[in-house]
């Protein structure tokens, strides 16, 4: 064992050091490259660094003897059942070199987690082109909610994409279906959030602002529709991603959204309408990895087409994908 000076490649651009050495050597613990840098095993351009530290293209990176149980193992497919990667392929609504998205139902988990057997990312081989890399998740939805879903085909775009949504350059316009007509019609929820326990019964509520555990959270929304002072359609802007933000934004207006199961209590569910969550995530703008910028938007799903439907809104044709 000896050694090794490895070139970071244009790929790898903003990934973090121990996701490269998790991509290069898998069976490194989060633990053992935290203390190969802490002692100053790991350098990059001879320098120490911390794990978290952000690569560069053409940075090179000092890898230390690894023993040989944890060397290089190839990225091979997962077995995947045939009917999974039929359905997964059937989300696909946009793809190239860089990137895919899908247009998730909603009642499907973007990930694993106590008593969920079935989820987007378990499902990714079905996206898998011969050698390349396994498509990654940039960022999450709630299993409730459908629409938009970003993936990255290699670790490189992923942190790219994942720098933007961090440095919120990317836009994220959300539907909603709320019970009630909001007053004023059009503004900035400025509200911010604390979570409340943890695993599947953890909340989100609204907090004082004095409280040390809120966390600032806005989002701009505006009335594009209503049917009278019962129902309206929202068009929702989240500016900062906290968990359940629009939900519980929305029930702090006094309009929660229809069928929520978990937020807005008996004024969510209304006879007449089916009992899911009436929250799409529906467009994107953001940049893209290869340059310039991708818009992208998403059908309705069936339940909130029925919904429109019923009220008399309109949604329109889904505008095509398109770079700029």
């Amino acid at each position: 064992m000896s050694v090794a000076m490895l070139t970071v490649s244009e790929d790898e651009a903003e990934i973090r050091l121990d996701r490269w050495f998790r991509r290069h050597y898998p069976q490194l613990t989060q633990g053992m490259v935290q203390k190969l840098c802490r002692t100053g095993q790991i350098r990059v351009d001879g320098k120490r660094v911390d794990a978290g530290t952000r690569l560069a293209p053409g940075q090179s990176v000092r890898v230390p003897p690894i023993p040989a149980s944890t060397k290089p193992r190839h990225d091979a497919p997962r077995p995947l059942d045939e009917r999974l990667a039929r359905e997964i392929r059937k989300m696909v609504i946009y793809s190239d070199p860089q990137l895919i998205v899908l247009n998730k139902p909603s009642g499907l988990a973007t990930q694993g987690g106590p008593g969920i057997t079935q989820h987007v990312d378990m499902m990714l081989d079905g996206l898998r082109e011969g050698d390349d890399p396994r498509p990654r998740l940039v960022h999450r939805i709630d299993k409730d909610t459908s629409g938009l879903l970003l993936l990255a085909r290699t670790p490189g775009v992923a942190a790219r994409l994942a720098a933007a949504f961090r440095g919120r350059d990317v836009r994220k316009t959300y539907w909603a279906v709320v019970v009630g007509r909001p007053d004023p019609l059009s503004g900035e929820i400025d509200q911010p959030l604390a979570r409340l326990g943890a695993g599947p019964g953890s909340i989100t509520v609204a907090a004082d602002r004095r409280d040390e555990d809120a966390q600032m959270a806005r989002t701009e929304y505006e009335v594009l529709d209503s049917a009278g002072r019962k129902f309206s359609w929202l068009g929702l802007s989240p500016l900062t991603g906290r968990t359940h933000q629009l939900r519980v934004h929305c029930e702090s207006l006094g309009t929660p959204i229809l069928g929520d199961p978990k937020y807005g209590a008996e004024k969510a569910h209304v006879d007449g309408f089916t009992e899911r969550l009436h929250l799409h995530a529906r467009s994107l703008v953001l940049p893209h990895p290869a340059g310039g910028w991708l818009e992208v938007s998403a059908e309705l799903p069936p339940h909130m087409r029925e919904t429109f439907r019923a009220l008399g809104f309109t949604a329109g044709s889904v505008p095509v994908p398109r770079r700029r």
